[in-house]
């Protein structure tokens, strides 16, 4: 696949990226890993003019971006401030308040003022999307709460960041999901899951794993991607069983080498 597309997600590095200091040299090991664009998502107490400059001093484009949903409601004109100065346009939320997963009235809440912080979002040229994990697959009156999101928001202002890992997690079909928000997604999560032994006298358990090393269907998922207009493919590892860069650069190269 086209590399320049590929971004690496900060969290998953995101006990390397709480100082200046340990920003700079990890942007450096992203960038000799071969990624040109980053997710902004979980760094430390870094201004946004470093941020900035050290990206654009290891030409990384910072493509999109986590932010936390206090500071969508009460903060948007900075969020709005900080995202043209660093020439970011796709801006999400990494998972919803606990708050609204209780019932389908939450879901629909949620969408609500979801399509609301979209709205303001459009005027200034950028796009918010929903990052989903699974609790999303629990079903209220038999519509899984990730339905009920998508079919209760404006899809102009309420978009999709799906992530493969999270929704095989939650019993979907990451490909039936990806054509489901065709037009609606921005931005990809890729993620790959394995099945590892589990404590004495339970099964086996899923686990997170670099793309290409599990066992999802990424040649599905990415053709998908492709009919879904997705913009941005942005690595994330949550939990690695190595180096979290040797994880993104295992990642980076298996999907270098699919179509």
């Amino acid at each position: 696949m086209d590399t320049s597309l590929i971004a690496a997600q900060l969290y998953t590095i995101r006990q390397h990226t709480q100082t200046v200091g340990d920003f700079a040299r990890s942007m450096e090991k992203i960038r000799a890993i071969g990624y040109r664009a980053v997710q902004v998502s979980a760094i430390g107490a870094i201004s946004d003019e470093d941020v900035k400059r050290i990206a654009a001093d290891n030409g990384l484009r910072i493509c999109n971006t986590h932010i936390d949903f206090e500071r969508l409601q009460h903060d948007l004109e900075a969020v709005i401030a900080q995202h043209q100065l660093w020439d970011c346009r796709h801006i999400a939320i990494g998972s919803m308040p606990a708050a609204f997963r209780d019932s389908a009235d939450g879901y629909k809440r949620f969408a609500a003022l979801g399509s609301q912080i979209g709205e303001r979002l459009a005027a200034a040229d950028m796009t918010f999307s929903y990052h989903n994990h699974s609790f999303e697959f629990v079903k209220f009156d038999g519509r899984a709460g990730l339905e009920i999101l998508f079919d209760e928001s404006d899809p102009r202002y309420l978009q999709a960041e799906l992530d493969t890992y999270w929704v095989q997690h939650g019993g979907g079909d990451p490909v039936a999901w990806i054509d489901r928000l065709t037009g609606r997604m921005p931005v990809v999560h890729l993620k790959d899951m394995v099945m590892l032994p589990g404590e004495p006298g339970e099964g086996p358990q899923q686990a997170m794993a670099e793309v290409g090393a599990g066992n999802l269907n990424f040649p599905g998922i990415l053709a998908a991607c492709q009919r879904a207009g997705v913009q941005w493919y942005a690595v994330e590892q949550d939990i690695c069983q190595r180096d979290p860069f040797e994880s993104l650069a295992i990642s980076f190269a298996n999907l270098a080498r699919m179509d």
